[in-house]
């Protein structure tokens, strides 16, 4: 059996312009990402977006809560458009969704989906109402939705009616699985319902947010049972930090590699003086980790041990990491296929020169009482061996000049 398992979900569309990111289906799985600005400084907010998509950010999400923040985001859009970034902004609509969509048709043409919280469209006879509204805009504009349930902000109507029929039930469930029945029959419904009004079910994704891992696992599975809808993963309040990190990460991986999910978000909790970017960078490290997508060249570099007491090797590994990260934006268009290389930034002689061959380009830098040299090893082959104060720069340099030889050459032959 091959895993990941492929994927069941239909395809949906979030375009900007002529760029088009396919959704679900065949497409890979996308990495998308939030800023954490004030949407009324447009300015800021562009600079912030621009970084998370060169991050490799694939759309990027604004808040849209007030007046001020729908009449900014054509700003946004336009500041974008003219630092030629393309990514397709999402607006994150809760409580007063329906007015601002209505009353800045700017705001509306200038996103490319529309996040839905059917918790927080309205109660009452108000709630199909304003929900209606947020769909004809949708269709009105051509945009994709995203049904966005969440267990903090969960439909309580809904909510209570299960739990009325729960207690009428022969053997009536805990309240955690009639929690987890809510929130997926809250997105199913309000799916169903934007297809009854005209909204193709090619333009919905779902999603079912929780902050517990075995919560998400578990209400995921049943959500992929029950339709075919594109669904976008995300561990909501992940925490920050460590925390953050691994619970999303186990939650996500145990679901992709069951192949559930079509777009992920790591929602992490930065850190003090923490780059937003950080979430980004997580998520593509989840998926290239499982083998679903490349996003940079992946460095190996050992965890360190007594017998590289010298923190050389480490300096290196991050300092080549950084380097390689920074270049991509430039790299991803100039080399296509440079994210599929290999460096090896190794610290002794036990496992260096063997890690070091299996890469497309590595070093094994000299552990504690070892010869002053590191050679370097290209294409499985010992190609040199350098010495001296320099060996960081030198190396840099020959990772740098191996990409360009190698895809400039591609280049050419195609």
């Amino acid at each position: 059996m091959a895993f990941p398992l492929p994927r069941r979900s239909r395809q949906a569309r979030i375009a900007w312009g002529s760029r088009v990111v396919t959704v679900g289906g065949d497409a890979p799985v996308r990495v998308q990402s939030m800023t954490n600005t004030d949407t009324v400084d447009a300015i800021g907010t562009a600079i912030q977006v621009k970084e998370l998509a060169q991050a490799g950010s694939e759309f990027v999400r604004i808040t849209v809560n007030t007046p001020e923040a729908a009449a900014a985001v054509p700003y946004i859009r336009e500041q974008l458009d003219r630092m030629g970034e393309t990514v397709p902004l999402v607006g994150d609509f809760h409580y007063n969704g329906h007015r601002l969509l209505t009353e800045y048709p700017e705001c509306a043409k200038a996103l490319s989906k529309y996040r839905i919280n059917p918790g927080n469209v309205g109660k009452g006879d108000k709630r199909d109402r304003q929900f209606g509204q947020m769909i004809d805009a949708a269709m009105r504009w051509d945009k994709a939705v995203r049904i966005g349930v969440n267990w903090g902000s969960l439909d309580q109507e809904l909510l209570a009616e299960l739990m009325d029929a729960n207690s009428r039930r022969p053997s009536p469930w805990d309240a955690r699985q009639v929690m987890y029945e809510a929130l997926i029959t809250s997105a199913i419904e309000s799916a169903k319902r934007a297809e009854a009004m005209g909204l193709n079910g090619d333009q919905i994704i779902l999603s079912c947010k929780v902050s517990g891992v075995q919560d998400l696992v578990s209400v995921y599975r049943e959500l992929a049972k029950r339709c075919d809808y594109a669904l976008h993963l995300g561990l909501t309040e992940a925490g920050m930090g460590t925390k953050g990190t691994v619970a999303s990460t186990t939650a996500l991986s145990i679901l992709l590699q069951e192949g559930i999910g079509d777009t992920i978000r790591v929602s992490l909790t930065p850190q003090p003086g923490e780059a937003r970017t950080q979430e980004v960078v997580v998520g593509s490290e989840i998926l290239q980790a499982l083998g679903l997508r490349m996003f940079v060249p992946s460095v190996t570099a050992c965890p360190g041990c007594g017998r590289t007491t010298s923190t050389t090797f480490q300096e290196l590994a991050k300092q080549i990491d950084d380097f390689l990260r920074s270049q991509m934006p430039v790299w991803r268009l100039k080399y296509p296929g440079v994210e599929k290389i290999k460096v090896a930034v190794m610290g002794c002689i036990v496992n260096g020169p063997g890690e070091s061959k299996h890469a497309d380009i590595g070093i094994s830098l000299p552990g504690t009482g070892e010869a002053p040299a590191a050679p370097v090893f290209i294409d499985g082959e010992k190609a040199l061996t350098l010495r001296g104060d320099n060996i960081a720069q030198e190396f840099q340099q020959l990772v740098e000049k191996y990409i360009a030889d190698r895809f400039s050459t591609a280049v050419v032959a195609s």
